[in-house]
């Protein structure tokens, strides 16, 4: 297998982190419209509540079952 491009590699990733602060700021506007009262403090906290228990993908966002992490060699 050909050695992986670095460059590519670092753009992936920060387009991974891109992602994730789009996702936390969707949800943070999704929390203050559900929540029009609420203190920014008590959005801050279900946000970081959100984002430790993330309702609907408990063992993770890919289908299937559970497996040990990390894998072990065939």
């Amino acid at each position: 297998m050909a050695a992986a491009d670095p460059t590519r590699l670092a753009e992936n990733l920060r387009l991974a982190f891109e992602l994730h602060d789009a996702g936390v700021a969707l949800m943070r506007q999704n929390l203050r419209r559900r929540l029009p009262e609420a203190s920014e403090t008590e959005i801050d906290e279900r946000l970081a509540d959100w984002l430790r228990e993330r309702p609907g993908a408990e063992l993770g966002d890919a289908e299937g079952r559970p497996v040990p992490w990390p894998r072990r060699a065939p």
